[in-house]
């Protein structure tokens, strides 16, 4: 198949490049910039790389209109929520109005396209009863939540209302190698990086919470397990289905790199949009034939010697 791939030379959209070039599919990624080029070097002879911003519609429909794919896998957006507060208005265009923009020109495409969004579990908010599934209620805390949310609701509508074969998922904390070293972008990675180069760590409320973290690998199996069996107008979770609290998180961390461990109280920001403790009830992908193949341990052991 031919499948484009937005967001592709980012963390989650690498690692998917891997996999599918491997399942003999021609690959496309769209990428708004090249700093990211490293993590695509092996594969590069293998894949076509389009740089486009994906918030330019005009060069984003004449793209998908040449190309004509197969598939759309939709991964490129903001995924700050500090960012989304600094700037709004821009956080809905590439988080909203993408999605909303690739469904019509799929729905005006002389060509059957599925389109496959990723989403995340701060569309959520803080869960009012865990485990959360697909039909937990959704009341997001921050502006890059609602955003994803109502990317969301397109594409139950276009499914609904023209029959456009989509599918969603929510990916809980993940983390491995690639992801960009950023506290407010990825805390997961960002702690296992501080564990490996500072040997110190900052671990909020004395890391009395819990997630559900799951390796880089196994999203993209949860991923490809969609693309294949996913039904269509449906929403699945990606996760371990594991908690993970985050004082035994740091205790692993000084056990296997005898980094310091400094606990401190959450920001005021953080305490108003944290979605708290979070854990998933994956048995939907699950029934698709996905299971988890890295535990927590062997996942931190690899992602630190990427470093």
């Amino acid at each position: 198949m031919k499948i484009v791939i937005t967001g592709g030379l980012g963390f989650i959209g690498s690692h998917l490049a891997d996999f599918l070039v491997k399942q003999n599919h021609k690959i496309i990624l769209v990428t708004k910039g090249m700093s990211k080029k490293n993590n695509i070097l092996h594969i590069s002879k293998k894949i076509n790389i389009e740089k486009l911003d994906i918030t330019n519609f005009s060069k984003l429909g004449k793209f998908i209109e040449k190309t004509k794919p197969d598939v759309i896998i939709h991964l490129a957006g903001n995924t700050s929520h500090s960012a989304s507060f600094e700037k709004p208005l821009s956080d809905i265009d590439i988080n909203a109005k993408s999605t909303l923009f690739i469904l019509e020109k799929i729905r005006n495409l002389n060509k059957k396209c599925k389109f496959i969004l990723g989403s995340t579990f701060i569309v959520v908010g803080k869960p009012k009863k865990l485990p959360v599934n697909e039909n937990s209620i959704c009341n997001p805390t921050t502006i890059y939540g609602a955003n994803r949310l109502l990317s969301e609701y397109y594409c139950k509508i276009f499914h609904h209302v023209y029959g456009i074969d989509t599918c969603i998922f929510r990916i809980t904390n993940s983390y491995g190698p690639r992801e960009q070293i950023i506290p407010k972008k990825n805390a997961v990675n960002f702690i296992i990086y501080s564990a490996f180069k500072d040997k110190e760590i900052t671990i909020y409320e004395k890391g009395k919470f819990f997630r559900d973290l799951i390796y880089v690998s196994d999203v993209v199996s949860g991923i490809n397990s969609i693309l294949k069996k996913g039904k269509p107008g449906n929403l699945y979770w990606i996760s371990s289905g594991k908690k993970t609290w985050f004082y035994d998180l740091a205790k692993s961390l000084r056990k296997t790199t005898d980094c310091k461990i400094n606990f401190v109280s959450s920001p005021n920001y953080t305490k108003k949009v944290d979605v708290g403790n979070f854990i998933v009830d994956n048995s939907k992908l699950k029934s698709l034939g996905w299971h988890q193949k890295v535990s927590l341990e062997e996942g931190i052991r690899k992602t630190l010697n990427s470093f």
